[in-house]
């Protein structure tokens, strides 16, 4: 009873006297809206809870209010009506200013948390307490994928709201958060702990968070192509942070690379990551191994290439021509000039894993491209 506060007052007013409600005490009534939505009632019950108040009222109204001639009974009804309509859609208001104001609030908390869980360095005490809510337990086994679309982030409410429905339904509405951070969008996702680490990627990689998100995100009117990267699972806290930066690194280096694929797995990546950990060694190895295809006609970027489909068909020349559109004729001219040019030989095995590291490097470093950096 206590929401409805002086309401059943100006029905009887209404009733009795005609008189129409004050713009302060609809005021009131509008504050009683917010605190029903602040105590998590329903906006259905709340506005029933009105509408009953104001039948019960006219009952029990006495006789001669009733039994006055017809003009004053469609009077006393009007009145009613008018306050009813009224309180209710100020009410109706309250309660939706206060529901965007809470979802405003949440959105704020689930930003925060989602930066302070993928930057990893605040307190684990205080995380868990705000993790809570949402339904994280920092305990367990998760893994971040990041989503970013072709041009600015369109309407991330819709975005939120579709990857949510389909991450919930698949994974329950425990321990997933979705949120944006840099113009992408992050979901958190539980994962199972036997994948904890692994390089090799899920049983059934058609149904994994990757895959899941870029169906979802592909059916959106605004932001397509999408790109999603998938980092590898982790335990607690920091596997969290860690997770999210193999994500990162993995969006960075599919665009750097050119990678054509739609979803991105940091596992796939991994040889990339290793080499560039040690850019100055890897810039050395590009300028000793393969700046002498810059030497050839037409420059090295066809060497390259030639290379790159030569090491990832298995070193079968007839494959490399097909991949390459090019006849294996082609194939075999490029890769002895390779040998001339460089001193190394592709099907020489004491060869080849200096080529193809090279080559590897070369095209995480975008040369010949993009010069080679200098040090410092």
């Amino acid at each position: 009873m206590e929401l409805l506060g002086e309401y059943l007052p100006l029905l009887a007013d209404a009733a009795v006297h005609g008189r129409r409600p004050k713009h302060g005490e609809l005021e009131a009534v509008g504050l009683l809206g917010r605190r029903a939505a602040e105590q998590g009632i329903s906006a259905g019950r709340v506005v029933q809870l009105y509408l009953s108040a104001a039948r019960r009222l006219w009952q029990d109204l006495p006789m001669a209010v009733r039994s006055r001639d017809r003009e004053e009974v469609r009077a006393a009804t009007t009145a009613v009506l008018h306050v009813v309509d009224v309180a209710v859609a100020r009410l109706a208001e309250g309660y939706a200013d206060a529901r965007r104001d809470l979802v405003r609030r949440e959105e704020t908390l689930r930003r925060e948390l989602i930066d302070d869980l993928l930057r990893g360095d605040s307190d684990l005490g205080a995380l868990v307490g705000r993790a809570e809510p949402f339904g994280l337990d920092l305990a367990r086994v998760h893994q971040v994928a990041l989503a970013a679309p072709s041009r600015r982030l369109p309407d991330a409410d819709a975005a939120i709201s579709a990857l949510e429905a389909v991450v919930f339904d698949r994974l329950g509405d425990r321990d997933v958060l979705v949120a944006t951070k840099d113009g992408l969008l992050v979901v958190l996702a539980p994962a199972d702990p036997a994948l904890a680490g692994r390089v090799a990627p899920t049983a059934d990689p058609g149904d994994d968070l990757g895959r899941l998100m870029h169906r979802e995100l592909s059916r959106l009117p605004r932001g397509r192509p999408w790109r999603v990267a998938v980092g590898r699972a982790y335990p607690g806290l920091y596997g969290i942070a860690r997770s999210y930066e193999e994500a990162r690194e993995a969006l960075t280096m599919a665009g750097r690379l050119h990678v054509d694929t739609p979803v991105v797995n940091a596992h796939d990546l991994l040889i990339y990551r290793v080499l560039l950990r040690d850019q100055p060694a890897i810039v050395d190895l590009v300028h000793a191994v393969l700046s002498p295809l810059l030497q050839a006609r037409g420059g090295a970027q066809p060497l390259l290439t030639t290379l790159e489909a030569y090491f990832d068909t298995g070193e079968v020349a007839t494959e490399s021509a097909k991949r390459l559109h090019v006849s294996v004729r082609t194939v075999t001219y490029r890769l002895n000039r390779v040998k001339m040019l460089t001193g190394y030989n592709p099907a020489d095995p004491a060869h080849r894993f200096t080529l193809q590291a090279a080559v590897l490097g070369a095209k995480v470093l975008n040369w010949p491209e993009q010069p080679l950096p200098t040090s410092a």
